[in-house]
């Protein structure tokens, strides 16, 4: 069931147009997941702050299971208030 709200396009709800913060966590480590600002890789940072933010909860989970997929190193969702 999909609620209406302002922020979200009703007609395409898992297009990050709903203004939140997530970041990925490592389970292993806690560290958050950052993209590098020379090449565009993925780096661990300490600090939620510099973490990359997803603005959906959709977006982030769709990014956490496709690094799942690839890796061993878990990663999981949070939400940055």
């Amino acid at each position: 069931m999909h609620f209406w709200a302002p922020d979200i396009d009703p007609a395409h709800p898992l297009e990050c147009t709903q203004p939140e913060r997530y970041a990925l966590q490592r389970l292993d480590n806690r560290c958050y997941i950052a993209l590098s600002p020379v090449d565009q890789s993925l780096q661990e940072v300490e600090d939620v702050r510099q973490a990359h933010f997803l603005h959906t909860h959709e977006a982030a989970l769709r990014a956490a299971v496709e690094l799942n997929r690839i890796s061993a190193r878990r990663v999981d969702v949070v939400k940055v208030d």
